[in-house]
């Protein structure tokens, strides 16, 4: 499938380009907790297979007319989310996912000419349009759970965290070893951390691998209190891990700090083990 990445290549730009501002957010899911798109699917691919269903009982024509032309509407919004979504994945999944689009935009351009067959009393042309779009956006459907189930487009990276760790307090250096506004990368076991020691002396530790696509923290810009991942731009803020901003749906792990008598700082992830 290396084949595609030219065209990818393009797209990915194209789809980067376009001035959504603060609505990015909105479309990736942030304020939702989870990617929007798989959500948004559910209402053409539901008005489709209603219209399918009453394309096999007599006296519905209308009724599935309108099922029809409602899901081309739906179709919109829910095209619009997985594009920005698939602008900020890895080349594998971009793969995957433009086929999945093709598929799609395939089974809307049928479900377009079977809206037009039905208005001008073509039904059993526009029966078979509906079906050969309903077959295609299946198609589609399984593609789409391939790309969030197998290749993991979507998934809350950070999700096991808590249980690749201890529930107690664990030393990661001396406080000294901590530079006042820098980044510092430390490990717990499997689990890299991301340390950083504020101008007033406090303490943040994060889950150093970004939430959406694993990307380095440590790496990343400092900003007012935030850190910025260095692969997507996602930015979570140091005191609780919380995403200010997406393409990261999820926030990342916050640990709780202390330093020991001995000058030693300890971390605590709450609800590990």
């Amino acid at each position: 499938m290396r084949r595609l990445d030219p065209a990818i290549s393009v797209l990915q730009r194209a789809v980067r380009a376009v001035p959504w501002g603060r609505n990015r957010d909105l479309l990736h899911g942030r304020q939702l907790g989870h990617p929007l798109h798989p959500a948004l699917v559910q209402l053409p691919m539901g008005a489709w297979l209603s219209a399918a269903l009453l394309d096999a009982v007599p006296g519905t024509r209308k009724s599935a007319r309108l099922l029809v032309g409602a899901g081309l509407l739906a179709a919109v919004p829910a095209a619009v989310s997985g594009s920005v979504d698939w602008a900020e994945q890895h080349a594998q999944q971009m793969r995957t996912g433009l086929v999945h689009a093709v598929a799609n935009a395939a089974a809307v351009g049928l479900y377009a000419g079977s809206w037009v067959a039905r208005g001008r009393h073509r039904y059993g042309w526009g029966r078979a349009l509906g079906y050969a779009g309903l077959s295609l956006a299946s198609a589609g459907a399984m593609l789409g759970g391939h790309l969030a189930f197998r290749q993991a487009a979507g998934a809350n990276k950070t999700e096991p965290v808590p249980h690749l760790l201890e529930p107690e307090w664990q030393a990661v250096g001396a406080v000294a070893e901590f530079p006042v506004g820098e980044a510092v990368r430390r490990e717990l076991g499997e689990v890299p951390v991301l340390v950083v020691r504020d101008s007033g002396g406090d303490i943040h530790a994060l889950a150093d691998r970004c939430s959406h696509f694993s990307g380095p923290l440590s790496e990343g810009r400092l900003v007012d209190g935030c850190v910025e991942c260095p692969w997507h731009g996602s930015v979570f803020r140091l005191t609780d891990g919380w995403n200010v901003r997406g393409p990261a749906t999820a926030p990342q792990p916050s640990f709780e700090t202390r330093v020991s008598a001995g000058g030693v700082v300890e971390l605590r992830l709450p609800g590990a083990g």
